[in-house]
């Protein structure tokens, strides 16, 4: 095949030799199996996600049955996978699937963009990989393998190169064979044309490249301008009962962990003693190794302080948004990752 063949032809005659095709979401296609699929790939490795969505597919096999879960259950079999507003969205537009489109996934982009947690590419994938209609893609590996096959440099965060970007996706997209299409291109940048050290002698595309020409494989695509991490401390409380039960609370429903169940948070060991004798409890707590979490805009360390009561004061008390919980009620519930990993530990 020469760089003179069209390029889906030439995309299209790699996958089928070389594609994946055996993952769990291709079996069995419906716009349900293939949205899930989607939003759990987002930011998130296939290795990662095959697992969970797995577990997702047992416990609700249809859009019907995630609608009608508790929020709790869902962030429960999603405890792990990071980016929980993903899991909020997704249970929210199950829930407006039934109730505006009786239960069936939208066949549209303008339907399914509507939807929360669902962005252009995203749509442009379920139209593609569900419906074998031509859905245009751009996710981070269609955005490293363009900015390389056409030699394009600057961010392509930036809105005229996401544009630039748009526009090249849109005209290489075939008319025909769209959900092989979109999965090849998809593999290709995962696979071959990976962020470092790319496998460009096994790349069918490597005529084509720009890029590999003006030897600017390892400049290209621009890194995001970086920024200054800021660095934030908090203190948790590990609070026992006489049942070996512990207080967990229940974050609001955005911001981070939005919906998750924690521990008790103060911004300081100060202010957690201050709380402790609010409430005629004691105040001398034991500190156990601090915990560091990393998110996509800052850096968390987390100091946790154990204190075990003998008896359960009526001033803790359990009400909607905090319960005493066992240890084996936890995978019932929605954790956010380092509490979860600091409660197994315990």
């Amino acid at each position: 095949m020469t760089k003179n063949a069209p390029f889906a032809e030439q995309l299209l005659t790699w996958f089928d030799l070389h594609g994946r095709n055996h993952m769990p979401w291709q079996k069995d296609r419906t716009g349900y199996r293939v949205w899930v699929s989607e939003i759990m790939l987002q930011q998130t490795q296939v290795v990662t996600v095959i697992p969970y969505f797995e577990r997702f597919m047992t416990r609700f096999p249809s859009v019907t049955d995630l609608a009608q879960a508790q929020s709790d259950e869902v962030l429960a079999l999603w405890t792990g996978l990071g980016y929980y507003s993903r899991a909020r969205n997704l249970h929210a537009s199950a829930i407006e699937v039934v109730q505006q489109h009786q239960g069936k996934i939208p066949t549209s982009i303008d339907e399914l963009v509507a939807l929360k947690g669902i962005g252009r590419s995203t749509a442009g994938a379920i139209i593609s990989q569900a419906y074998n209609d031509q859905g245009v893609i751009l996710d981070g590996n269609v955005k490293r393998l363009l900015t390389r096959l056409y030699a394009i440099e600057g961010w392509p965060g930036q809105s005229k190169i996401d544009k630039q970007l748009w526009e090249i996706a849109t005209q290489l997209t075939p008319s025909h064979r769209n959900a092989d299409y979109t999965q090849a291109i998809m593999d290709i940048g995962a696979t071959i044309c990976k962020p470092k050290q790319p496998l460009c002698v096994a790349c069918p595309m490597q005529d084509r490249c720009q890029a590999l020409a003006q030897e600017k494989i390892t400049f290209i695509p621009t890194p995001k301008p970086k920024k200054v991490i800021p660095h934030k401390t908090i203190s948790v409380l590990l609070l026992k009962n006489q049942h070996g039960q512990t207080l967990l609370e229940q974050r609001p429903s955005t911001g981070i962990w939005g919906g998750l169940w924690s521990l008790p948070e103060f911004k300081d060991l100060n202010a957690l003693q201050t709380q402790l004798a609010l409430d005629g409890l004691p105040i001398n707590t034991l500190p156990i190794t601090p915990i560091k979490h990393i998110f996509s805009h800052y850096k968390l360390t987390i100091e946790p302080h154990v204190l075990v009561l003998e008896s359960t004061p009526k001033k803790v008390t359990e009400n909607g948004k905090s319960q005493w919980y066992d240890t084996q009620q936890l995978h019932t519930i929605g954790l956010a990752t380092p509490i979860k990993k600091l409660l197994e530990k315990i």
